[in-house]
């Protein structure tokens, strides 16, 4: 109760939520104002809210849409930050490993096992088990279990037992490490329904278009409803920007370089199926320029990344010919029976945020992360880590508070779980008795568990009231129909890539890349948000014209022709006059 009133918060984030948080924005000054909707903006949000302030969140596209949908989605310490003394930022992140699969986001969050194999018999051996060695010692240090077991040293023959696809004569041996992975783009949505929760006011698909200033200070934002067209304006106290590698960009607007700049690194990983590559656990391989892994990922493996720099169009980084041959050609360096393009299901590119400094070479620039007051009103926060986004929303809004009057409260997000993870183990063991209540399958309500926690009780509800939701989409098995009507009542779906590219992974997963299964979303996606057939044919257009361009900007063999093949496409946006590109 407030003021004689009930509070009623909701676990929806639909169109009406999205309509009334652009109202309240548009209406109210704001103690805290986000800008940028991925890992760190999300955080941010969720960090401002619950320490009471009133908070507001603009994301120019969709949650996740840019570098917080397209990570190698590992939750980890960072092996190879060992080998350049960052001890800091390796125990930070392993600290925040356990705290996401044990409290935050189990429901998200898994252990995943990882092979390291070795060259040499013993100075490797003995140098790297010391790393590793310490790498388990620093996961212990946040005051509880790390939530993984420790590293274990195999021989050459329990090696080649556990990956029998390595080639026999490659390696002497080997290392067993845990790290995490996680669904990224499920994750930051999820945690913009948890910001929204607990009172935020967030809205997708609202370009901020410029600042408002009185004097020197900023005071608030222009933004332009893409969905709609309008434009108004949102006032603030405090503005956080969490634009990632848009950062600069956003600066500009107000007139400011600001005190720092962000490098964009392109990265591209491939998806094979599960069974081109025999093994029971990842694997973790060193290159002449970083680091490749090899990730289990349901029924098929991540294999990647690259690390090259990119001055290109930032929304849709293209993967080249170039790149997919890099990485099959250091992955069939080790497997006795060699990847081909053939093997090749999906493809993504995503750019990393980095800190720029002094070195040409992106893959030794910072991952550290750089909060500042770059004018008054105004907060950056970039660089970073997918792993540590906790620690920088923290952070940000440390630095905004420091600026609002009165004192106001310390960061709480440490036992602030996310939707759906509270009794998410008690519904885990039940899961056998929750698929004979239902008549699902059992491996159905195991995904879906894995994908929404307790959450899980929603969906079943709609496929009670509606038994043809449970019929799988064509082309991805591993998703049901009642996904889709999920993601446009209660995750902020609003077009069809929404769903086929971050609510499901099935634009990466699926042979077709989400080409079958378009019509059937577009059908389950108009009924929910009331899309004429004018609208829903559109909404298919565009997303084959999606498909067509990131397969043709594949073919190409510099990153100049492949942004070129990519931007035939037009972006979503531009389906509202005067938008944009």
């Amino acid at each position: 109760m407030v003021r004689g009133k009930t509070v009623t918060r909701s676990t929806k984030l639909g169109p009406d939520e999205r309509a009334a948080a652009i109202a309240r924005l548009r209406d109210k000054e704001l103690d805290i104002l986000v800008v940028g909707g991925g890992i760190v903006g999300t955080g941010a949000a969720l960090d401002a809210v619950t320490r009471g302030l009133s908070t507001g969140m603009l994301e120019q596209r969709d949650w996740a849409s840019g570098t917080s949908s397209r990570s190698s989605k590992l939750v980890h310490g960072g092996i190879r930050y060992l080998e350049q003394l960052d001890f800091r930022l390796v125990r930070e992140a392993l600290i925040e490993r356990g705290l996401l699969l044990q409290r935050l986001a189990p429901h998200l969050v898994k252990p995943v096992k990882f092979l390291f194999p070795l060259t040499k018999p013993l100075i490797e051996r003995a140098y790297i088990g010391a790393g590793m060695a310490l790498y388990d010692l620093f996961s212990y240090t946040g005051g509880r279990p790390p939530g993984v077991p420790h590293h274990r040293h195999l021989s050459r023959r329990q090696m080649l037992r556990a990956a029998p696809s390595l080639r026999g004569d490659a390696f002497t041996g080997g290392l067993t490490y845990y790290d995490a992975q996680v669904d990224d783009a499920r994750y930051v949505s999820t945690l913009a329904r948890t910001a929204s929760f607990y009172g935020a006011h967030v809205a997708s698909r609202v370009r901020v278009e410029g600042f408002l200033k009185v004097g020197e200070r900023v005071v608030g934002v222009k933004a332009h409803d893409l969905e709609t067209g309008e434009r108004f304006e949102v006032k603030a106290r405090q503005v956080v920007n969490a634009t990632g590698v848009w950062t600069d960009d956003t600066q500009a607007m107000v007139g400011e370089r600001g005190q720092f700049k962000v490098r964009a690194s392109k990265g591209i990983h491939i998806v094979i199926p599960r069974d081109r590559f025999q093994s029971t656990l990842g694997l973790l391989l060193r290159t002449e320029k970083s680091v490749l892994f090899v990730i289990p990922w349901g029924r098929h493996w991540l294999i990647g990344t690259t690390d090259t720099d990119w001055d290109l169009d930032k929304a849709h980084p293209a993967a080249t010919a170039a790149d997919i041959d890099y990485l099959l050609e250091k992955v069939n360096e080790v497997l006795a029976v060699k990847l081909t393009r053939e093997d090749v299901e999906g493809v993504f590119a995503g750019l990393r945020p980095l800190l720029a400094g002094e070195s040409d070479e992106t893959s030794k620039l910072s991952r550290e992360h750089i909060v500042a007051h770059t004018v008054p009103g105004l907060v950056v926060v970039a660089g970073g880590k997918w792993t540590t986004y906790r620690i920088m929303a923290k952070d940000a809004i440390d630095e905004a508070a420091a600026a609002l009057d009165g004192k106001v409260p310390a960061s709480v997000t440490e036992d602030i779980s996310l939707l759906g993870a509270e009794g998410y183990q008690a519904a885990w063991n039940k899961r056998g008795k929750i698929a004979r209540a239902f008549g699902v399958h059992k491996v159905r309500i195991e995904h879906l568990l894995n994908r929404y926690g307790v959450l899980t009780d929603e969906l079943l509800d709609l496929i009670i009231a509606r038994p043809e939701l449970q019929e799988p989409l064509p082309g991805a098995d591993d998703y049901i129909a009642a996904e889709v009507v999920y993601a446009a009542t209660h995750e902020g779906a609003l077009h069809i890539e929404d769903v086929l590219a971050r609510r499901t992974r099935i634009s990466i997963e699926a042979w077709d890349r989400g080409v079958e299964a378009a019509p059937i979303v577009a059908d389950l996606m108009a009924a929910e948000l009331g899309w004429d057939n004018e609208r829903r044919q559109w909404e298919v257009e565009h997303y084959l014209r999606r498909v067509e361009a990131e397969r043709a900007s594949q073919e190409e063999p510099d990153d100049e022709s492949a942004d070129r093949v990519r931007l035939a496409a037009p972006d979503v946006s531009s389906r509202v006059s005067g938008a944009g590109a």
